[in-house]
């Protein structure tokens, strides 16, 4: 049996029912809606995902929590204008559109960049004293997701979880005898995604990111609505034969289509409170890899508010 920190039982761990990836074609043929996809203003995917519509309401208001939260090495999502090809961080001086580019060394891939980087503002360039993060920068851009479900363990000590999964799927042999509808689905597991980028700069701090989207001000005013999968870089956009799609799907996605800047210190407090989680988390405390923005024929229609 599992135990850790607590001394006692986690009751989510090896939840995950290990769903396989399958073959984009399978997933276009099958309309099997994938995410991160283009969220711009008048973008219509080609999935009718009319049957498994998306929660709308903001998650607090259903039975879903936070189970996880993990970021990624810029935005999986493209909007245009905000986080696109044409954005710029530190390691992207000379501003490279480069889809498929890597950072140097690390073999993580990078995904779309925000608008605001300028190397003459050291706000931008001044590094920071990471105590808990570990390969975060100053100036970069990541796109922040925070898993939410209504069979994590909501209210308890193990509430967050990793792999997330795990707290996807903790209860919910106990609460459906291990069948969903895909309708049923989408209103039970849900994503918020948020994008920054990250400045050495105090007015910017927020103390409670591990929560959630933050909605503060301009913070998550413009959201787009839509049905689609997990996401990371053992999947791939779905422009080629042979690209492999995710399985689980469909689930809500609520993702803020402006890119924000939020100070160093909340992502670092971010980190502190992951650390103080009764589950380990400690493979969530540094930028995952993106996944190319998916092909039209892979996304879902968003929902019109």
């Amino acid at each position: 049996m599992f135990s850790d920190k607590l001394g006692v039982t986690n009751p989510c761990k090896d939840t995950n029912p290990g769903l396989a990836n399958l073959d984009c074609t399978q997933a276009v043929e099958q309309a099997i809606e994938q995410a991160g996809a283009n969220i711009t203003h008048g973008f219509v995917g080609r999935i009718d995902a009319s049957a498994t519509p998306p929660i709308t309401v903001p998650y607090h208001k259903t039975a879903l929590c936070p189970v996880n939260v993990h970021w990624h090495l810029g935005a999986e999502h493209l909007s245009v204008g905000q986080f696109d090809e044409g954005g710029s961080g530190p390691d992207d001086a000379a501003h490279r559109r480069l889809r498929a580019r890597k950072l140097a060394g690390t073999g993580t891939r990078e995904g779309h960049q925000c608008h605001h980087y300028d190397a003459s503002d050291p706000k931008f360039t001044t590094p920071y004293t990471w105590k808990h993060c570990v390969d975060t920068k100053v100036g970069q851009t990541y796109e922040v997701h925070w898993p939410h479900s209504a069979v994590g363990d909501c209210g308890t000590p193990w509430q967050y979880q990793h792999p997330f999964y795990d707290g996807v799927f903790c209860h919910f042999v106990a609460a459906t005898g291990g069948s969903i509808s895909p309708a049923d689905q989408a209103q039970a597991v849900g994503v918020q995604g948020q994008i920054f980028t990250i400045v050495n700069d105090e007015s910017y701090y927020y103390p409670d990111l591990i929560k959630g989207m933050l909605v503060a001000g301009a913070y998550g005013q413009d959201v787009a609505y839509y049905t689609g999968s997990t996401t990371g870089t053992s999947r791939q956009g779905g422009y080629n034969v042979g690209d492999q799609c995710s399985a689980y799907s469909p689930i809500t996605w609520q993702v803020d289509r402006k890119c924000h800047m939020i100070s160093a210190s909340s992502f670092d407090k971010m980190c502190a409170d992951m650390k103080a989680q009764a589950d380990d988390m400690s493979d969530d405390l540094y930028p995952h890899g993106s996944r190319e923005t998916v092909n039209p024929n892979l996304a879902a229609a968003q929902h019109v508010r």
